[in-house]
Parts: C-alpha cells; sequence; structure tokens
C-alpha cells in the first residue's frame, strides 16, 4: 500500500493497464482483461529479468472458469440459433412465426451470455494495492461500477441483449401497419446493434490500453473482440437493410437483411467457440 505506480494504461477516466514497485523490490504488471479472463497478475522479482505469473486463488480460478464456460457456451447456441433463424428467413415470409421463434430462442441465449459476462466482471478478482497479488471477493449478482471499462462494456452488452429481446418479442405481433413495424421491432433491433457496436469498442479500449490502433493477432483475446465487433457491424447493416418503407410497405433490402443477420451470427458463434479457450 501507499506505493506510486510506475505506469498506469488506459483512455480518459478508465484505467485497463497498471505498473507498480512491490514493497520488497521488483515490480507488478496488472492488466484488465488478464485479470478478470485468466485470473493472472505478472510479477518481476527483485534482480530478474523475466516475469512470472501470479495466480488468483482456487476458488476464483473455479469460479472464473465456470463462469466463462457458461458465457462461451450461450454465445455459440445463440450464434446458431440466429444463423438457422436467418436461414428461415431467407426461405420466405411463410415461415415468419417459425423464424421468430428460433430467433427468440437464441435470444435467451444471447441474454444469458451477456449477463454472465457481466457476472465475469463483477467477481473477477482485484489486485491488491500495492502487493503482488489477486484477492477474491465474496460473490456478488450486482455492482454498479462505471467508471471501469470491463464493467461499462459487458453492462452495455448485456443491455443491448435485453433491447433485442424486446425485438424479438414484439416480431410475433401480427397485423402490425408499417409504422408500428418501424417503431415496435425495426427501432429497438437497431438500438441493440448500437450498444452491441459500443460494447465492441470498449471491448478494444480495454485489449489496447486506450489506443486507437491496435492489431494483435497473437492475442486470443484481441481475436475475441475483433471478430465480435465485425459481427455487430453485421448486425448493423442486417438491421439498416431490414428497414420497412412506408411507401412500398417492403423491406429496403431483405437479402442483405437476412445475410448480415447469418453471417453476424456466426461471427458470434465463432467468438463464442475462441472464448472456451481464454480461461485461467
Amino acid at each position: 500500500m501507499g506505493q506510486p505506480h510506475q505506469r498506469a494504461e488506459g483512455a480518459g477516466p478508465f484505467i485497463t493497464g497498471l505498473s507498480w514497485h512491490l514493497p520488497g523490490g521488483g515490480t507488478a504488471m496488472w492488466e484488465s482483461r488478464l485479470a478478470r479472463r485468466r485470473g493472472v497478475l505478472a510479477v518481476r522479482p527483485p534482480g530478474e529479468a523475466t516475469t512470472r505469473c501470479a495466480r488468483a486463488d482456487a476458488v476464483a480460478i473455479s469460479r472464473l472458469r465456470r463462469l466463462n464456460a457458461i458465457a462461451a457456451i450461450a454465445f455459440v447456441v445463440g450464434g446458431a440459433l440466429f444463423a438457422v433463424g436467418a436461414a428461415v428467413a431467407q426461405r420466405g415470409p411463410g415461415d415468419a412465426v417459425e423464424c421468430a421463434s428460433v430467433y427468440f430462442a437464441g435470444g435467451l441465449f444471447f441474454t444469458t451470455g451477456g449477463y454472465v459476462s457481466l457476472l465475469q466482471v463483477i467477481n473477477a478478482p482485484r489486485h491488491a494495492g500495492g502487493e503482488g497479488r489477486l484477492v477474491t471477493r465474496p460473490w456478488r449478482w450486482w455492482s454498479y461500477e462505471p467508471m471501469r471499462v470491463d464493467w461499462l462494456g459487458t453492462f452495455v452488452l448485456f443491455a443491448g441483449t435485453l433491447v433485442f429481446a424486446v425485438d424479438l418479442l414484439d416480431s410475433f405481433l401480427s397485423g402490425l401497419s408499417v409504422q408500428q413495424t418501424d417503431r415496435l421491432v425495426w427501432a429497438p433491433d437497431v438500438i441493440g446493434c448500437v450498444l452491441f457496436l459500443v460494447s465492441g469498442h470498449l471491448g478494444f479500449v480495454e485489449i489496447c490500453h486506450g489506443r486507437w490502433r491496435c492489431v494483435r493477432l497473437r492475442s486470443l483475446g484481441w481475436c475475441i473482440v475483433a471478430v465480435n465487433q465485425l459481427g455487430s457491424v453485421l448486425f448493423m447493416v442486417s438491421a439498416l437493410a431490414a428497414f420497412t418503407r412506408p411507401a412500398t410497405g417492403s423491406m429496403v433490402n431483405a437479402g442483405i437483411a437476412n445475410w448480415g443477420t447469418l453471417t453476424g451470427a456466426l461471427c458470434f458463434f465463432l467468438g463464442g467457440l475462441l472464448q472456451l479457450f481464454e480461461r485461467p
């Protein structure tokens, strides 16, 4: 405690990386994503040129593994169901109820993945002041920490899944006018896509420590964020193409809407598979 930090990395009010002197000599280096996903903190003992990983305790490691597996599988299943839903939608308007049912099932898995991702952040081990170790805190189901970029990013992601749930529920409604369709189905879809894009941007802020340009193809975490952000972009393209023109009562481009959803869902499917390997 009380030891000055050598370096603080991040963007604006968000701190994503810290490096500080240890009381007994040497340095400790903490990175937000590594600590909450891998449960590790890098320590360089005095007089040594190489760093070692200080791991969280067994309780934290077990907790992180369990939450990571649940979130990853939820995104894998959700992405697969959205892809199936897009394929059903491409067959034609006669399968509207079947398509809505598949999308809704996928949305439930996306919401589960979003909330469990938030739980990962809330219950991740924290660095202990000037000490070179990670501390496990009591389990919590909720917290409010908007000044942490990892919390804010996963909270925005979870909020996006909830907005998508509204869109998916409204898609079961029949007899809607063009204006009602755009207001009840299309508008929540676009809002959810925007929230997904914001969450992905915050993910890059965290893993790139605030740098605007950061390409780390050898980093599994960076690849997961990049693949999911590509999926968010494709979802947004799909949403914009799904706007119903008041004059004609038809979508801007149904084919682009369906293919955008299909490819975006496959990105989240792939991101979930990769996340299975980003564990302690």
